[in-house]
């Protein structure tokens, strides 16, 4: 990454000012690291108080034809605007080049979600008689039982585990906690993990809290919860490309295709809008079909 003096006060900016956590300070940091490159390209050593709107514009068009994905232009968008935004805050500028700068329009891609037969089956998958095996189900239930994301999984703390009250404290994006209810199954794997499996592993200095731990002792990594996933998905014979959070995805769908309150899901998910969870509403057609059929007066 290129050495900015802005940069540094911009990631303590992010860190201490916004609590992002760590992954979310880097990608904004790789984005607006592209800026960079591409003034280098052009061999152009533009001091950001001279950078204009039309200067970001050539940019835009460059990482376009560099083929990136309209996704990932929104997302770069939106970390100028950030950066940008910080610079104007700071007074380092004094107007914001991207106030006119405008992200290409995206279309909602439904998340893909597994039926409960195909959870199931990832879960029958597992062989228990490995070293790892009860802990990979008890981490597929508390996926799928609490919609978490795979970063709060592996953050988990035994001490967050209220097993009477049946909840679990969750530390979220932002450093946010949030209290999500746990059901018997997750539960009853987490024990059994505990007291019959993490017993066995020499558990290394300061990971004594936490839940899931590797044969080394210490935390996951996300990148090992994700290979544990794709190698169950391919010997149950699922085609579906799924990860981690396809279970946050089916954990929110089966809820609200049950009934379950948008609000409720919301607070579950630990989503700061409900225009985010408002994604999984996208029930089966047959089914609201059936709804305006049986309830409308005029059907």
């Amino acid at each position: 990454m290129i050495n900015n003096p802005y940069l540094k006060s911009f990631k303590d900016y992010l860190k201490l000012e916004r609590s992002l956590s760590g992954n979310s300070i880097d990608a904004y940091l790789t984005d607006i690291d592209k800026l960079f490159q591409y003034f280098d390209s052009i061999n152009k050593h533009t001091n950001l108080k001279d950078v204009t709107s039309n200067d970001l514009k050539l940019f835009i068009t460059w990482i376009n034809e560099l083929g990136m994905l309209p996704s990932t232009q929104a997302r770069v968008i939106s970390g100028l605007k950030s950066f940008f935004s910080f610079l104007l805050l700071e007074q380092i500028i004094t107007i914001d080049p991207t106030a006119l700068l405008e992200s290409p329009r995206l279309s909602r891609k439904l998340p893909d979600t597994l039926n409960i037969i195909e959870i199931n089956q990832l879960i029958e998958a597992i062989d228990a008689s490995k070293p790892d095996g009860m802990r990979n189900k008890a981490i597929l239930e508390v996926l799928y039982g609490c919609g978490l994301r795979v970063t709060e999984l592996i953050s988990l703390r035994i001490s967050n585990i209220h097993y009477e009250s049946e909840y679990i404290k969750v530390i979220g994006k932002g450093n946010k906690e949030r209290i999500v209810p746990i059901g018997a199954s997750a539960l009853k794997f987490i024990k059994i993990y505990i007291e019959e499996s993490r017993v066995h592993i020499s558990i290394k200095k300061g990971f004594e809290d936490y839940i899931f731990l590797n044969r080394g002792g210490t935390g996951l990594s996300r990148i090992s919860v994700f290979t544990m996933i794709k190698a169950l998905a391919l010997k149950a014979g699922i085609k579906k490309s799924i990860s981690p959070h396809t279970f946050r995805h089916s954990f929110a769908t089966h809820l609200i295709e049950g009934g379950a309150d948008l609000r409720a899901v919301q607070e579950m998910l630990g989503h700061s809008s409900i225009t985010t969870t408002e994604i999984y509403t996208h029930l089966d057609r047959d089914y609201l079909k059936g709804i305006i059929t049986e309830f409308h007066p005029r059907s």
